[in-house]
């Protein structure tokens, strides 16, 4: 008996914990607001089942406890049962699922005309990486990655020239505009993760990963790594603000190109030929 109150007082303090808890997400600053909803309906599913779970339980214990004039009965099949749990369990499954594909194929889907922001995540700080005037980002190669092009792009492609590097600092992104973050690591695993966005995604070596928002309010955000990378993982972080148009173009406006970051380096060098013409 104390056992069975003891799993309805759970089963009732968890339900009451929830609705009077005040933890909950930061206040959403993209359009996923389809993630909230999806993990809200997955918690609900799932804590729907354990107080059904643990309420069954609880009753089980009170009906069927010992007693003296009591003889258990040996029934290790039950057919009907096993089949009522089978399609309630499918049902239950297919009710989480299913909202989760439909949010993951817009989250892929990338609109037209949405800006692209290369992300490079590498031991232990974030880069990034914009299209210049041309509107393109050039070639990269691992091969090419030194203290002087950490992020390995090709200085034989032309569309390079004007591209924008931000190499550990924060990046802007222009408000209520679509963005395509194109990311990529030159190490080990690392995970893009902005919690006001809703959004991230692993960052795997020699891939290229993408997702995309809408920024849907100003103001400046965390950038987290959200996979262990090494012993700095927990330094890992970054910013990213959110910007009206005239202050994220006035931003743009105080980027440094790769041409102009190599330059007098090549100079340095003693080598007076210059990066190949945009074509």
């Amino acid at each position: 008996m104390k056992t069975a109150i003891i799993l309805v007082i759970v089963a009732v303090g968890s339900v009451l914990f929830h609705l009077l808890s005040p933890w909950w997400w930061t206040p959403i600053a993209s359009n996923w607001a389809y993630i909230d909803h999806t993990i809200s309906l997955t918690f609900w599913i799932t804590g729907a089942v354990f107080v059904a779970v643990v309420l069954f339980m609880a009753y089980c214990i009170f009906r069927f406890h010992h007693t003296p004039d009591r003889q258990a009965a040996y029934e290790p099949e039950n057919k009907k049962l096993e089949a009522w749990l089978t399609v309630a369990t499918a049902i239950g499954v297919a009710a989480m699922l299913a909202p989760g594909l439909f949010v993951w194929g817009q989250f892929v889907t990338v609109p037209k005309g949405a800006t692209e922001l290369e992300i490079v995540g590498q031991q232990w700080q974030w880069s990034y990486r914009l299209p210049g005037k041309d509107g393109k980002l050039a070639t990269t190669y691992t091969s090419l990655i030194s203290p002087e092009n950490p992020l390995g792009i090709n200085p034989s492609d032309p569309a390079g020239r004007d591209d924008l590097v931000v190499e550990g600092g924060e990046v802007h992104l222009p408000l209520g505009k679509p963005v395509k973050m194109l990311l990529r690591s030159v190490d080990v695993l690392h995970d893009f993760y902005v919690p006001e966005f809703r959004a991230k995604m692993d960052i795997i070596p020699d891939m290229v990963t993408y997702f995309w928002i809408t920024p849907t309010r100003t103001g400046t955000f965390d950038v987290l790594c959200a996979e262990l990378c090494g012993v700095g993982h927990h330094i890992m972080r970054g910013k990213v603000v959110i910007d009206n148009e005239t202050d994220y173009r006035a931003w743009l406006e105080q980027q440094k190109t790769f041409a102009e970051l190599t330059t007098p380096i090549r100079k340095a060098e003693g080598e007076t030929a210059p990066l190949p013409a945009a074509q």
